[in-house]
């Protein structure tokens, strides 16, 4: 305790406790998590029953029952490698991609060199090559890049020479431009000392043919294509990105102009494409379904996509349709509730063959808490994508300030990186986006909170923005009508609280200066 007046949230928790309402989503997998089991929690006896209840009723194709079973909660580093292991693999078979369609991919064979780099003896410099040692007689003609094998050069000869081309045979060194002069009689002398081999690229310094430059699973980044081109590649052999659609639930939500009688704007289906782009999903279809259970049952059996997302409905009240949908088609719950804030109604399942769901809470910021706690492990997996080889990382860095923590669960919270420190941000409510708009990633403070000082792991945020083609699928409209089905504009929207945020973050280091003032949220839902 700080000695301050208690915030509405600490007092709300602290009532939360007390109650004992935390008891069913603190129960954790007994196997995998048992130390996070709540100790303040009352168990309560079950109520006294006068007549033996009826039998239970089959369930109804057309009414799926409405209760949920007891959820065995996770803890956030088990829900994180269960959903990692949710896949045996890559989703996908390799396929040739034409090195301009590669970017952003993850190769499915090594890349191993096709030919020595470079392939010839190279200058490295403009300037001569040159002959023994000096001065040097000059030739009248030079060599440029790109030209066929040029004559040798006797010793106290010197040729002009660019920057790229091939070195002349018998040839000793190569005299920058700067550092020789020519006199009245037209003879070159060096400025400095000539060593045997200077400015020349020996044929094979980079590689040699075969080497392995590469391995599987890396990522193709802009640097891999030239490097590729270089040691002699057209294509490259990829696993090609994962398919996933979004589900957009609730009828609260807007999709443009501003908030209106009781309606919301949708945060979450501006944001999650690029999310999941940058993720290493294809994202083929964001489908506006509003509160409609047959329309939640049909797109999750219709899809052919590798990863649905849904937003919202992941709780237990009269519109939340993720969990009596998954019964009905008779999913398999892979991860259903994680022991950590924002977010903990998150799950994972597997809807079929090689298929998965991942459903995240409506509200912004516990969206993106699911979205890198589930759908990021495993993307990761059905990409191909090696350990440590390109995707989002994780790194430690110290505590600016301290962090309050929930008694039993991980914390999530926004940071921005000053001076290699975190420094935590406000506006990092559940429902709110201006603090994970400003971060540079998130830090994972354990149960009962971190001093000031203290090491914690950070999540690094995947900020980027797809590229023409690539992201939300061809000619799939984010807005502008229902699609794939969806329902009316003003009845779509995906549970999403007040707020708006687009995945494409701010350069590294911005938000609010040190000492600001501003006024956060501090719950815990």
């Amino acid at each position: 305790m700080t000695g301050q007046p208690a915030s509405d949230a600490e007092l709300d928790e602290a009532l939360a406790l007390v109650n004992g309402h935390r008891d069913a989503c603190n129960r954790h997998d007994a196997h995998e998590d048992p130390a996070h089991r709540s100790a303040s929690a009352p168990v309560q006896a079950p109520p006294a029953q006068t007549a033996p209840p009826a039998p239970a009723a089959p369930p109804s194709a057309t009414a799926p029952p409405s209760t949920p079973a007891a959820r065995d909660t996770t803890s956030w580093p088990a829900a994180r490698a269960r959903a990692e292991r949710a896949a045996s693999g890559p989703g996908t078979e390799p396929v040739d991609v034409p090195l301009h369609r590669a970017l952003g991919m993850i190769l499915a064979a090594p890349l191993t060199a096709l030919t020595d780099l470079p392939s010839f003896d190279t200058s490295a410099m403009d300037g001569w090559a040159v002959g023994g040692p000096g001065p040097w007689t000059v030739r009248t003609d030079g060599i440029l890049a790109g030209h066929a094998r040029p004559d040798a050069v006797s010793d106290g000869e010197a040729v002009r020479i660019a920057t790229g081309a091939r070195i002349p045979p018998d040839a000793t060194a190569v005299l920058r431009s700067e550092h020789g002069r020519t006199d009245d009689k037209g003879r070159l002398h060096a400025l400095r000392d000539v060593i045997t081999g200077q400015d020349i690229r020996p044929r094979g310094q980079e590689c040699r043919s075969g080497d392995h430059l590469l391995p599987t699973g890396a990522l193709v980044t802009p640097a891999v294509l030239g490097l590729a081109a270089a040691a002699g590649y057209d294509t490259l052999s990829a696993f090609r990105r994962p398919r996933a659609e979004v589900l957009v639930l609730g009828d609260e939500l807007l999709t443009d102009g501003l908030p209106r009688e009781g309606l919301i704007r949708d945060a979450l289906g501006p944001m999650l494409p690029p999310w999941l782009h940058a993720l290493g999903a294809e994202v083929t279809a964001v489908r506006r379904l509003g509160d409609d259970a047959e329309a939640l049952h049909d797109a999750i059996t219709s899809s052919t996509a590798d990863l649905i997302v849904t937003t919202g409905g992941t709780a237990s009240g009269p519109v939340d349709h993720v969990h009596p949908t998954l019964r009905r088609i008779g999913a398999e719950l892979l991860v259903d509730g994680v022991a950590v804030r924002p977010g903990h109604p998150m799950l994972l399942a597997r809807v079929g063959a090689g298929r998965h769901l991942v459903g995240l809470p409506g509200n912004p910021l516990a969206a993106v808490s699911g979205l890198l706690t589930l759908a990021e492990p495993l993307l990761r997996t059905l990409s191909g994508r090696a350990a440590g080889c390109g995707g989002p990382s994780t790194y430690t860095a110290p505590l600016r300030d301290g962090v309050q923590g929930h008694p039993h669960d991980t914390r999530l919270v926004p940071v921005a990186l000053r001076d290699e420190r975190a420094v935590p941000l406000h506006f990092n409510g559940p429902a709110m986006l201006r603090g994970i708009a400003a971060a540079d990633g998130l830090a994972v403070v354990p149960p009962g909170g971190a001093r000031a000082g203290r090491e914690l792991e950070v999540l690094d945020l995947p900020w980027a923005v797809p590229e023409v083609g690539t992201g939300t699928g061809a000619s799939v409209a984010l807005y502008g009508g229902p699609i794939d089905g969806g329902q009316a504009e003003d009845s779509a929207g995906s549970g999403a609280g007040v707020g708006t945020g687009s995945g494409a973050g701010p350069e590294v280091g911005a938000g609010p200066g040190d000492g600001a003032v501003v006024d956060g949220e501090e719950r815990f839902t």
